[in-house]
């Protein structure tokens, strides 16, 4: 029952001849050794030949060196907006290691878990944006709640941000009367957002706290930073 297959020929241009008249009927075809490194020599020589009217430049790889002073031109030269739109994309790609858990100003806290370089990008404000109307609304629902704490940060006369149940990891910051950090509205393809900032070199376990900056009310609410110049109050 076992029959030897006719072998297949080639042409003269190369090609195989097909035996049945149809290549799909016969198969893959099992190119020889020979055959595959003619094919891969003529390619890659076509392909490390430049065109005859076109010049290729080479340039040397980028040290360390090279790279720092690269960054440094390029914050030389671009404006606060454009170096603030370059680091928010940074942040974006590579944000900080931080984690939150009990802190000894206020119940919890957000810690860096990595060392934070003076007036870098640590994290952003998010939660959802509202109008002030609702943010009063909302206020009222929170106490009714027995919703002790409200994340709310404004970020103009018109728009607050919300992160009370929808935000991410910076709503855990404290304030303090001497903070490492400040908070700084920067505008994103015509969107307002808070980024809070380093205001000096943040150590690994160190809390990561900014100044609320509350309004003067005639109720007060005691500050428990511990630090030197503490006010004692937040408003």
């Amino acid at each position: 029952t076992s029959f030897s297959t006719p072998k297949k020929k080639k042409r003269d241009d190369g090609m195989r001849e097909h035996v049945t008249g149809c290549a799909r009927s016969e198969g893959y075809y099992k190119i020889d050794k020979k055959d595959k490194l003619k094919y891969l020599n003529n390619s890659r020589a076509f392909a490390e030949e430049p065109p005859a009217d076109t010049q290729v430049r080479t340039h040397p790889p980028l040290t360390d060196r090279r790279r720092s002073e690269q960054r440094r031109l390029l914050s030389s030269f671009t404006g606060s907006c454009d170096s603030d739109l370059l680091k928010f994309n940074q942040l974006k790609f590579r944000k900080k290691k931080l984690k939150f858990c009990k802190s000894h100003i206020h119940d919890w806290g957000l810690f860096a878990m990595e060392p934070i370089a003076a007036d870098e990008m640590v994290i952003e404000y998010v939660g959802q944006n509202i109008r002030q109307v609702i943010a009063d609304m909302r206020e009222k629902r929170y106490e009714d709640e027995g919703i002790g704490s409200s994340y709310m940060f404004r970020v103009d006369h018109d728009t607050i941000i919300d992160a009370t149940k929808c935000g991410n990891f910076a709503r855990f910051i404290n304030h303090s009367c001497n903070p490492n950090c400040y908070a700084k509205v920067i505008t994103v393809e015509s969107q307002k957002k808070i980024v809070i900032y380093s205001k000096q070199h943040i150590n690994v376990n160190e809390e990561i706290t900014y100044d609320y900056k509350f309004p003067i009310e005639d109720v007060k609410i005691p500050c428990l930073c511990g630090s030197e110049n503490c006010r004692g109050t937040l408003n």
